[in-house]
């Protein structure tokens, strides 16, 4: 994965995620205030889990990369890995939504499958124990 990039391609690329991240949370009122860096965990180029506390002292996990943003509640998992899995969960079950109410939107429907695309993306890396070993924070 990652051996491919050099060391400072890697820095941009969770630089730009961290980017990504705040101004994802600011666009949904969120207002950040620091990132919770040795709880956080970036699969690069692929995805980064972030930790961010907001300025309202609320905690979140924060999802970026080479897949749709999203945020949860801190309470929705005890640690990266398992927001991975909370994430390709909450994305299956909101696929499905859309597939049930979404019948003739094309924009709908190809949302969904990426959706569910990469949630079965979320799931393996979940599931693959040797990233989770090696894997530290940046």
């Amino acid at each position: 994965m990652s051996e491919q990039l050099t060391e400072q391609q890697q820095s941009e690329w969770v630089r730009s995620q961290f980017q990504k991240a705040n101004q994802y949370l600011a666009s949904k009122g969120i207002l950040p205030d620091q990132v919770v860096v040795t709880e956080s965990r970036y699969l690069v180029p692929l995805v980064a889990v972030w930790r961010i506390k907001s300025q309202d002292r609320k905690e979140f996990w924060v999802l970026t990369g080479d897949l749709p943003t999203d945020h949860m509640a801190l309470s929705g998992a005890k640690n990266a890995k398992e927001a991975i899995r909370a994430f390709s969960f909450q994305w299956q079950l909101k696929a499905q939504q859309i597939l049930d109410t979404q019948q003739g939107d094309k924009t709908q429907l190809d949302f969904a499958n990426l959706l569910i695309s990469r949630a079965h993306g979320l799931y393996d890396l979940f599931d693959n124990e040797t990233i989770w070993q090696v894997q530290q924070p940046a």
